[in-house]
Order: structure tokens, then C-alpha cells, then sequence
């Protein structure tokens, strides 16, 4: 409450406000908070086992299950690796082929990160002791 008044604290909708009143005091709609919490969640810089993980917690009292749980779980993740899901040829059909095909794409992307980096770092060792010659 102290956040509300000293204006700390913002709500986009009067869902996520009513949902904060409701888990702050209790005897809430458990339900109606997990909803607004599902809606919030973001994978970010989290890996994608980090981030379902998260979701998973969050889904369980929010009732949304088959394709609305689906839909929830791609909004919530990277841009890239829902792009990349959607274009495969193969799509993921449930949410459990969802998690398994997201979190091998997402450690794909992770280790070719670490790959450029670490080639990076050898081209600009090699260039350092490279000699120079003059003209």
C-alpha cells in the first residue's frame, strides 16, 4: 500500500490493480491473479528454461490450458525464437512440443552466441601478434 501512495507503483489495467489488492490481502481470486501474472511474464534476457520455469509456476492456477496456453507461452517469449518456431516446417503441435523445440532453439542461439565471441576473441589475438611490416 505504502507503493500506491507514494505513487511507486503503476497499473496499465484495473485487472492487474484488483489483482494486487487480492494478493496483497487475500481471500482473492487466485485464479484472476495467476491470469494477470501470465499476462505479464516475459522470457527477456532468461534463458528459455529460466523462463518456463516461471511459467510453469504461474499457469498453474490460471486455468488456461491447449491452445490459450499455447498462445500465452509464445507471447511471453523472444521475438527471434517465436519467429524461427513459427516459420519451421514443422511446428510445434502441444505446449509440451512448444517447451522442448523453444529450449533447443534458444540453446542453439545461446552457444553460437558463445562460438562468434569466442572466434572473435582468436581473430583479434591473432591480429595483435601478427607483425607489422613497415613500407
Amino acid at each position: 500500500m505504502e507503493e500506491l501512495e507514494t505513487e511507486e507503483i503503476e497499473f496499465k489495467l484495473a485487472g492487474e490493480f484488483l489483482a494486487e489488492i487480492k494478493k496483497e490481502f487475500g481471500g482473492g481470486d487466485e485464479e484472476l491473479v495467476n491470469v494477470v501474472e501470465l499476462k505479464k511474464i516475459k522470457q527477456g534476457g532468461r534463458t528459455m528454461e529460466e523462463f518456463m520455469q516461471d511459467f510453469k509456476r504461474v499457469v498453474r492456477g490460471s486455468g488456461y490450458e491447449g491452445h490459450l496456453l499455447t498462445e500465452e507461452f509464445k507471447r511471453g517469449m523472444n521475438r527471434s525464437i517465436r519467429r524461427k518456431l513459427m516459420e519451421a516446417e514443422n511446428q510445434p503441435g502441444s505446449i509440451e512440443q512448444w517447451f522442448k523445440k523453444a529450449i533447443a532453439l534458444d540453446c542453439n542461439w545461446r552457444e553460437s552466441k558463445r562460438e562468434e565471441e569466442r572466434l572473435k576473441g582468436k581473430k583479434e589475438n591473432s591480429r595483435a601478434s601478427a607483425p607489422r611490416l613497415n613500407n
